[in-house]
């Protein structure tokens, strides 16, 4: 019942905050990746804590460790924002994602113990965690109805990936789940925002 709850407040909170998402949905480019975001650029812009997500952002769903490309992002990320100001957000916070951060990145922390997104929870957490208010937190995320909705409806900045890390090969079915899941949101939000 958890679950159906979490799916039930995606809709009815995305139908909310449709014309926010759609507006987001407009004005995301269809490559936009982690590596089209410069840490420099954000952080001028006034964002002072990034919130990640994990599947689709950092790498393909359900693997145990970032890609190669996201993890020499992240070093840029930690550099400028330093470690304690990046936070792992994910509806999958496995122990093996926690002991490889705690191993590689130590002063990134992950967030659990809250109801997933798209409920705000965790981006309150992260506010409290960090001493900031939700306005200067930005949430990169690859799901619409998720970490973005959850990013409006906290007050904090959604980034939406459109082109997250897929692998097919390796976790076929997931994948093709999550790939149909993607598109179904972006209608969703399309049909939603003519109301």
């Amino acid at each position: 019942m958890r679950y159906l709850s979490h799916i039930l407040a995606g809709f009815s909170l995305g139908f909310h905050h449709r014309r926010e998402l759609r507006h987001l949905l407009d004005s995301t480019a269809l490559n936009s990746c982690i590596l089209k975001l410069e840490p420099d650029e954000l952080k001028s812009s006034g964002v002072t804590v990034l919130a990640l997500d994990f599947d689709g952002v950092l790498a393909p769903h359900g693997a145990s460790v970032p890609l190669p490309e996201a993890v020499e992002w992240m070093k840029r990320c930690e550099a400028v924002f330093s470690g304690d100001r990046v936070f792992i957000l994910s509806n999958k916070p496995t122990d093996g994602r926690r002991q490889w951060f705690a191993e590689n990145f130590p002063a990134m922390r992950f967030v659990s113990g809250v109801r997933k997104k798209p409920y705000p929870d965790g981006l309150k957490k992260v506010g409290e965690l960090a001493g900031v208010p939700p306005s200067s937190i930005m949430m990169v995320d690859d799901r619409l109805l998720t970490g973005c909705l959850a990013a409006l409806v906290a007050g904090a900045i959604p980034c939406y990936i459109r082109r997250p890390y897929i692998c097919f090969s390796s976790r076929p079915f997931a994948e093709l789940f999550f790939w149909k899941l993607r598109i179904m949101e972006r209608l969703f939000v399309r049909l939603v925002s003519l109301f």
